[in-house]
């Protein structure tokens, strides 16, 4: 830079230097300090604290809450098959037919056997009755007597005894038409038409499961288990303790809401857990036995805890969750915290704010602890989605 002529002086010069220099890197200084300028805006979600349940995830596997084997109870050929593969149906509905020709023969034998034996019991009885008006006027001795009541006892007996043999057979025969004992939904068919079963075979003819309600069994450790019940877990949550939520394969959540019904007194050796079952209604038939699903389950109840917006906390070098909070004077503070667990999109917060603190969701890259920002308070469910603040007039 050449001075003008004007300037007679070699310190005139350098002042006319040092003047232009200041005129050029002054803005960039007021820029640099943030001086005369608005604190940036931030969104900033308002904590408060309450009472929040504390849940745990278990993996388990979905069963029906009963289960029918069909099987042939007597021998024979499959005439039949009335149902449709896995269907509907209704207890007490016939399932297959097994030709009954031969347990026809027998009831009728049967009936035979009884017509003969109570024929033997009426000659019986009129023999017992001649005998005795006889003994009665001293005609007929007592042997005779007897000998003529212990016919009729007999006889008696024989007819039972074919009534007996009456009543097995027709069973056998209505067991020839093969009935279903459970309402629910059917299987395949393990069998056609003609092929042979007998009474005890080791393979069903088909399963019936009852899948509405369906079982959920889930294992959790046994030292989980003690804590639980040792804690203040069950007092604490009262009736809700018994209520589960269902996590699909997919990854959506289950409409119905479950319960814990019963919980296996018994621990693995090898594994060390404890079989909880759940209860869930299943009138859509979403669930089918042996499908694998997550459990939520309570365990325990926090109280005076805050749910946080996890884009909200971050981590420090040392790995310590943290978080930005904007004082009552709108200066920004870096408040550790202590997180118990994962709530939804937010963290349950144990410790490290207080009831009315604003802690930052979005506009993070613009706030630096001591320094001021200009929070807009946003709803918390909107903060979860981290919009952008407005920009400060």
């Amino acid at each position: 830079m050449v001075c003008r002529a004007k300037m007679t002086s070699l310190a005139g010069c350098l002042a006319g230097v040092l003047a232009l220099g200041a005129v050029v890197s002054g803005p960039v200084a007021v820029r640099a300090q943030a001086q005369g300028q608005p604190p940036p805006a931030v969104s900033v979600v308002v904590v408060k604290p309450q009472d929040v349940t504390l849940t745990t995830t278990l993996p388990g596997r979905v069963s029906a809450s009963a289960e029918a084997e069909v099987r042939p109870q007597v021998n024979g050929i499959i005439t039949g098959q009335a149902f449709h593969e896995g269907g509907e149906v209704t207890a007490g509905q016939i399932l297959y037919s097994i030709d009954p020709t031969s347990y026809q023969a027998t009831v009728n034998q049967a009936e035979a056997s009884v017509a003969q034996a109570k024929a033997q019991y009426e000659a019986a009885q009129k023999d017992a009755e001649r005998i005795e008006a006889l003994s009665a006027r001293n005609v007929a001795s007592q042997q005779s007597l007897d000998q003529a009541d212990a016919a009729r006892n007999v006889g008696a007996a024989a007819v039972q005894v074919a009534q007996a043999q009456l009543a097995a057979s027709k069973i056998d025969l209505d067991r020839t038409a093969i009935r279903a004992r459970l309402t629910g939904q059917i299987g395949l068919s393990m069998v056609s038409v003609g092929a042979l079963v007998t009474a005890g075979q080791t393979t069903p003819l088909a399963i019936i499961r009852s899948i509405d309600p369906v079982y959920v069994d889930v294992t959790q450790s046994a030292a989980d288990l003690l804590r639980w019940r040792r804690g203040k877990a069950l007092s604490d949550l009262g009736d809700t303790s018994r209520k589960v939520s269902l996590l699909l394969a997919d990854g959506s959540l289950y409409d119905q809401v479950g319960e814990l019904t019963a919980a296996e007194p018994h621990v693995d050796e090898q594994t060390g857990v404890v079989l909880l079952r759940m209860q869930f209604a299943n009138p859509q038939k979403i669930l089918l036995p042996g499908m694998y699903v997550q459990v939520e389950m309570p365990i325990d109840t926090v109280h005076g805890a805050f749910l946080v917006p996890q884009q909200a906390v971050s981590r420090d070098r040392r790995g310590r969750p943290t978080a930005m909070v904007v004082n009552g004077e709108g200066v920004v503070e870096m408040r550790e915290l202590t997180v118990i667990q994962d709530a939804g999109s937010n963290w349950v917060v144990s410790d490290g704010l207080k009831d009315g603190d604003q802690v930052i969701v979005a506009g993070l890259q613009k706030a630096r602890p001591g320094g001021k920002v200009a929070p807009e308070v946003v709803a918390a469910d909107a903060g979860q989605k981290a919009p952008a603040p407005k920009a400060a007039n």
